[in-house]
């Protein structure tokens, strides 16, 4: 079966690399739009739903049959009340540190794997990974030097777990990659067990 990856994140396609999958990547236009009231949880769920569907109807195109992964990260803020989506500015960055500096927050991503024959779904299964990150406690003076290395601008939460964000980070509970984009231990088991799918390295 022909697998597919409904995201840009370069970060995804890394980690799906290191692993071992051999993948074709898709682009699925969909327009992430928090809905009021919805929680976190719900929101990756349903944006991981949303890229799935838009994702098969191009997979489609390239082949009849196959199975697409498709995911959604986020940061929420320590109180469980705010997501921290990419900071729109300097300023925006270094608030979102300081909210998260010396305390713990959460990491959620939701993904799904979709299997489809011969351009019809037959299988789907969605799941969400939960990360607890504590941050260091930062000084003013180390928020402003980290968000003036450019990699806080392009993060959910302002931060980057796989580059120089990793000296900021006292501990993480749970899956890292899923910190990076992908809970890489869960989705592989998942593959494998329901989708009878491997990395190149295990011999079928």
């Amino acid at each position: 079966m022909k697998l597919f990856l409904a995201s840009t994140s370069p970060r995804r396609h890394s980690l799906m690399k290191d692993i071992g999958f051999t993948f074709e990547v898709i682009r699925p236009d969909v327009d992430e739009i928090e809905a009021k009231g919805e929680s976190p949880r719900k929101m990756v769920e349903r944006f991981a739903t949303e890229k799935a569907l838009a994702g098969i109807e191009k997979a489609r195109l390239i082949s009849p049959s196959g199975v697409l992964i498709s995911a959604d990260t986020t940061v929420v803020s320590p109180d469980g009340k705010k997501i921290l989506n990419k900071p729109v500015s300097v300023d925006d960055a270094v608030k979102m540190l300081a909210r998260l500096s010396g305390a713990s927050h959460t990491v959620l991503t939701g993904y799904v794997i979709c299997e489809y024959r011969d351009g019809k779904i037959t299988r789907w299964h969605p799941s969400v990974v939960k990360t607890t990150v504590t941050m260091r406690k930062l000084s003013p003076g180390k928020i402003r030097e980290y968000v003036g290395s450019g990699e806080p601008m392009d993060k959910a939460g302002a931060y980057g777990a796989q580059g120089i964000g990793m000296c900021l980070i006292e501990s993480i509970r749970g899956s890292y990659s899923n910190v990076v984009g992908l809970p890489m231990a869960e989705l592989t088991h998942d593959l494998e067990k329901k989708f009878k799918i491997t990395p190149n390295w295990i011999k079928p």
